[in-house]
């Protein structure tokens, strides 16, 4: 059975799960023994060393430790039941794993040349320092983790988690469980830019439509001035059913006209009343009415709801598109922006590798202008080479492991 790695979090879009810890008691008297029989699958839920949750446990005990990671097992000395490992694994977490900014689990640990131990957020870039007092920081000190080698092996690593991750993807997506992190509350709507709905009919031709916006300053505030009939009076592509097209104009107005930005239930409740819930210009609607200006502290917000609707290539690429659109033409500040944007898209399994370089390599009109296309692509620039960087680096490992063998 698993459980949400934050185990107060009870919300129904959180991702992060660690199945509950089995323990079996082996012997009697003064050899009596706890085995953690699940162990190493518990750690590697959260990411963390098997010794270092099984030390924790002894030194929170007050009990000696028996640790065979070659057998995979892992004893605590004493009898202590599950329910009792489990609530001084919540302890555990709260310590070692969850950030302190944003509580994401996707941490890794830091060890510094002064010795000192940070948990290095990869959600929201916060580092934040773990207590060297507790005794565990000593065995974290004296048995570093892979993971606080370099930067560039933290890039590839996560590039390499994502490869292994890829092929259960359906799955995830099939059973719903498989969504980011989110509060379930609703972001405030004042100073909303507008988002003109424009999407194009098929994603795989992007120069079949193209799209002559001028973006003078003048053409701006007219399109601001005339949003509602705008969004009400746009065809979303070439669909030749004309209600898909409404349904799409439906769910962009919705979301526009609340007094507050739904949250992510309520959105999804609505997509789902629409029937648009497998339809890939979905996620275009959603990057071009979600957002504000403040799109980098949201992201993490809307991700869980983002991934719950994303099903294939084409999906990722209409939500690129809305991108494209809403910073290319209706926030152009945040054009600079871009990598960090997209980088937050693939940390939270929004788009691949594959898809994103592929959007980069050339400028489009499908969405927005050419030089608007230009320009969006060449701020996308930065995050690009850091996935070729990593790409490299990874090929070039796997040749190393090759020559040793």
């Amino acid at each position: 059975m698993s459980v949400n790695i934050q185990r107060d979090n009870h919300d129904p879009f959180y991702r992060y799960k660690m199945p509950l810890i089995v323990s079996k008691i082996e012997g009697r008297g003064n050899g009596i023994k706890t085995v953690i029989v699940n162990n190493a699958d518990v750690a590697r839920a959260l990411a963390r060393p098997p010794m270092y949750v099984t030390k924790f446990f002894g030194l929170e005990l007050g009990a000696q430790t028996s640790i065979n990671e070659t057998t995979d097992r892992y004893m605590v000395n004493g009898a202590h039941d599950a329910p009792k490992l489990q609530d001084l694994l919540d302890v555990f977490i709260n310590k070692f794993v969850l950030c302190t900014s944003c509580r994401n689990p996707e941490t890794d640990l830091v060890i510094t040349k002064d010795q000192m131990i940070y948990k290095d957020c990869k959600a929201c870039g916060k580092r934040s320092p773990i207590d060297i007092r507790h005794k565990l920081a000593g065995v974290i000190v004296k048995n570093p983790p892979s993971s606080s080698s370099s930067k560039k092996g933290t890039a590839s690593a996560i590039k390499k988690s994502k490869k292994n991750k890829s092929g259960d993807d359906d799955a995830d997506e099939e059973e719903g469980s498989d969504d980011e992190l989110t509060k379930r509350i609703a972001a405030e709507a004042e100073g909303l830019p507008p988002a003109t709905l424009v999407a194009a009919a098929d994603d795989d031709d992007d120069d079949d439509d193209d799209w002559a916006v001028d973006t003078s300053k003048e053409a701006v505030e007219q399109r601001q001035k005339e949003l509602e009939a705008q969004v009400r009076g746009m065809r979303l592509g070439d669909d030749d059913d004309e209600d898909a097209n409404d349904n799409y104009s439906q769910l962009g107005n919705w979301i526009l006209e609340q007094a507050e930005k739904p949250n992510n239930v309520e959105v999804f409740k609505k997509i789902k009343e629409l029937g648009i819930e497998n339809k890939h210009r979905t996620l275009q609607v959603l990057a071009q009415t979600l957002f504000d200006k403040n799109i980098l502290a949201q992201i993490k917000e809307r991700a869980p709801l983002l991934k719950k609707l994303i099903a294939s290539e084409n999906h990722e690429k209409a939500l690129l598109g809305g991108t494209e659109r809403f910073v290319g033409l209706e926030q152009p500040d945040l054009i600079p922006a871009i990598p960090k944007i997209l980088h937050m898209y693939y940390n939270y399994d929004l788009i691949s590798e594959e898809v994103v370089t592929k959007w980069g390599s050339r400028a489009s009109k499908k969405y927005v202008d050419k030089d608007t296309s230009k320009k969006v692509r060449k701020a996308a620039q930065p995050f690009l080479t850091w996935l070729e960087e990593a790409e490299s680096e990874e090929e070039s490992e796997d040749d190393d492991e090759d020559d040793d063998e």
